[in-house]
Order: C-alpha cells, then sequence, then structure tokens
C-alpha cells in the first residue's frame, strides 16, 4: 500500500463520488451509479474489505467474476464502467493506487448480447475516418478505428498483435492465439489468420508505429503494436478509446441537440459510453460485417476475415434490411 494514501471506507468513497456526480449527470444516470457501487459497497463488506486502500486487482477480479454470474453480460458492461469511473474518483482523492481503475476488465460479450440493429453506421464510420486522416493522422485512436472498421476483428484480437504481426510485403497482418503470454484469441487456435489491409491503410500503421507509438515492451517481453504510456492496452482501454471516437461532435454539430458544456458525455471529465451516438467495438464489428456484406463481399469471405461462422454471422451480425439483400443479390442477376 502506498504512503500516499488516506483511509477510506467502501461507503464513505461511494458518498463522495456519488456527491461529486450528482449535479453533473441526468437523475438516471446517478440512481444507477448509486445502485451498482451499493452493490459494490455490500460485496466490499461480504469479503471484509473495510479500507478502499487495501483493494486489489485481485479482488476486483473476484467482484466481476461474482456480478458475472448474477447479472446479463451488457449489463455487466455497464455496471463495471461505473466501478471504473468510481475508482478513478477515489485515485483522484488519494483512496486507492492509481491505475486501479484499470484492472476492471470487462469480459468480451458474446454474439448477440447488443441488439443486432446497434451498429456503427458506414457514413459514420467514413466520417470519424476522414476527420482523423486531416486532423489527427496515425493516432493511436487513428489506427484503432482503422483497424477495427477495416477487418471487424475483436477488441481482444486487436489487443494481441505485435510489432512482429507486421507483414509488410503483404500490407497484412497475422493473427495468432498466444494464451501463455496474456493475448489469446476468443476461438482459440481457429481465430489464427492472415487480414489483408491493403496498401493505404497499411500505410496509416507504418506511420503509426514510426510517429506515435509508444516503444514499450509488454511482462512477457513482446512489443505490442498498440501501445499506451504503460504498455499493452487493457481491452477497456480500447473500448474507452472506441466510444470516445466515435461520438459524433468531434467531427461535427451534436444530433442530440445537447449542449457540450453540461453533457455528461462530453468533455474533460465525460463518459463518452453516455452519449446516445457513442458505438462498442462490439458495434463497430457487427458495422463492418454489415458493410463488407452490402459491398457484395461473399458471406464465406466474410465469415473466414471476421473470423465468425456463417450461422452466427447471419443470426447476430447481419443488419441489412430484406432489401439491402434484395439490392445484392440482383447484382449477380439477369433480368
Amino acid at each position: 500500500m502506498s504512503d500516499d494514501l488516506e483511509p477510506m471506507s467502501p461507503h464513505e468513497g461511494m458518498k463522495r463520488f456519488l456527491a461529486h456526480r450528482e449535479s453533473g449527470v441526468s437523475e438516471s444516470t446517478y440512481r444507477n451509479n448509486q445502485t451498482t457501487l451499493e452493490q459494490f459497497v455490500a460485496w466490499c463488506s461480504d469479503n471484509e474489505i473495510d479500507n478502499l486502500n487495501h483493494l486489489t486487482g485481485r479482488d476486483l477480479s473476484q467482484f466481476v467474476a461474482y456480478r458475472r454470474s448474477k447479472v446479463k453480460p451488457i449489463t455487466l458492461q455497464k455496471n463495471l464502467s461505473a466501478i471504473r469511473e468510481f475508482l478513478a474518483f477515489c485515485a483522484d482523492i488519494e483512496a486507492v493506487r492509481d491505475g486501479l481503475n484499470e484492472k476492471v476488465h470487462a469480459p468480451e460479450l458474446p454474439d448477440g448480447a447488443e441488439a443486432r440493429d446497434i451498429m456503427l453506421e458506414p457514413e459514420a464510420a467514413e466520417t470519424a475516418l476522414d476527420h482523423m486522416d486531416k486532423f489527427d493522422y496515425a493516432s493511436r485512436d487513428h489506427v484503432i478505428l482503422l483497424l477495427l472498421w477495416r477487418t471487424g476483428m475483436r477488441r481482444g484480437a486487436l489487443r494481441s498483435l505485435d510489432l512482429d504481426d507486421l507483414r509488410p510485403d503483404d500490407h497484412a497482418l497475422e493473427l495468432q492465439h498466444r494464451p501463455e503470454t496474456d493475448t489469446p484469441l476468443k476461438n482459440g487456435e481457429k481465430g489464427e489468420r492472415w487480414v489483408w489491409l491493403g496498401p493505404v491503410s497499411y500505410q496509416v500503421l507504418e506511420d503509426y508505429v514510426n510517429t506515435n507509438r509508444h516503444d514499450k515492451v509488454d511482462d512477457h517481453g513482446r512489443e505490442p503494436l498498440i501501445t499506451t504510456i504503460q504498455g499493452r492496452p487493457h481491452v477497456t482501454t480500447i473500448t474507452d478509446a472506441v466510444n470516445r471516437i466515435t461520438q459524433p461532435c468531434h467531427y461535427g454539430e451534436c444530433p442530440h441537440a445537447r449542449n457540450p458544456e453540461i453533457c455528461e458525455a462530453f468533455g474533460q471529465a465525460s463518459v463518452p459510453a453516455k452519449c446516445p451516438s457513442a458505438r462498442s467495438p462490439h458495434a463497430v464489428r457487427r458495422g463492418a460485417i454489415t458493410t463488407h456484406l452490402n459491398e457484395g463481399t461473399p458471406p464465406e469471405i466474410v465469415s473466414e476475415r471476421m473470423n465468425v461462422s456463417l450461422d452466427v454471422l447471419y443470426r447476430h451480425y447481419d443488419a441489412r434490411s430484406s432489401r439491402e439483400k434484395m439490392a445484392v443479390r440482383k447484382e449477380h442477376l439477369s433480368e
């Protein structure tokens, strides 16, 4: 435990956080935060954690496992987002160690956890990418959205990539299942594959590596492709980045007529996921798959590229309307 920390009970930490949040969020958000934190405080009491100073990453892992058995995956993700906000606040008031909030790891959403019509629309994706091409070129955010949108890969697959996985001669990436060094792929060895980017997207990736990537090595001696100041990012860091990147108010007017100065999803103390237009990595993946299909890419090719079975693709990822499906079929038919 750091000497800089001041003892504080979980209940006192919750009271201070809620008082801090009350004037800056909607009533429904406040109530949801309160409910989530009351559950967390009760869990701390049941596990004899009476001082936030003593809270560890292992404790948080046990809490996640406990909540995972109680709620649906999408609810768990929302709960854990509130816990991360709470722990970040507690770090600011010297109640927990800095960075403890990043040790709250939300499990990957299973196929179909989100509604099938929730996806990143192609117009929104291209607007964001065009903006970053001009004003935030080859940044980490640029590369995160570019790879997720162009390839439809999962956030865990993106996190798993190393510099050694670049294949410049083919303008491609190689995804590998490496559970022994903390970067498994969701489908194990069956998820291993080469993913073609093309020369334009690959150039953005190379420029990121040469100019904006933090030169870091992870705990296993590997060089991550995507890095933060600390090293390989957590999947929650990727989720937070995608939620922020996909907020349309960064590129134009707010479609929800909100005032940016008081919007709880925008600004220094914002929670981007609270923006109705923000999208998760899962929604980006669904949008990428649907866009590939709408552009006439054969489902078998999409299945292999995105590492998803045809059955799951059609049941959980294909968000095309009946009319859009007809338009694709029409290209292959004669009058």
